[in-house]
């Protein structure tokens, strides 16, 4: 298992007019995450993409809200690689609020898919050598 924690403070223009964090953008916390975690293991999204030609579209989304997160608080984003990735790529996302209470989870599934074909494939071979050295 392999996880990674970001900070995100929430802005005004993250939240709805009860001045909580609005629903749809959990789900640019869960890529700020995602992101973050992929680079933290030396793998780029934007050298996947342009070098390797791969991308890795979401293909779902399990999401439970507990408690809201509020204008100006400082979250933690924590991301979770429970397994190595094989067809599929599994991010665990859970959120916590500034006194550490956990307000958030999240299952995010992705594929990779190879651009010049735009083909579904499996994990690429080196990408799985690179997040097993952390398992």
């Amino acid at each position: 298992m392999y996880s990674f924690d970001v900070k995100y403070r929430v802005t005004y223009s993250d939240t709805d007019m009860m001045g909580y964090l609005y629903y749809g953008n959990y789900a640019r916390l869960y890529e700020i995450g995602r992101v973050e975690t992929m680079r933290s293991l030396g793998i780029l999204y934007k050298e996947l993409e342009e070098v390797h030609k791969i991308m890795m579209p979401v293909v779902s989304v399990d999401a439970r809200f507990y408690k809201p997160a509020k204008y100006d608080e400082l979250l933690t984003v924590r991301t979770i690689l429970e397994d190595i990735p094989t067809k599929l790529i599994v991010f665990k996302n859970e959120i916590f609020n500034s006194e550490n209470v956990l307000i958030h989870s999240a299952i995010v599934k992705l594929f990779f898919i190879e651009m010049n074909s735009n083909t579904r494939i499996s994990c690429p071979e080196w990408m799985a050598k690179m997040i097993k050295l952390y398992f």
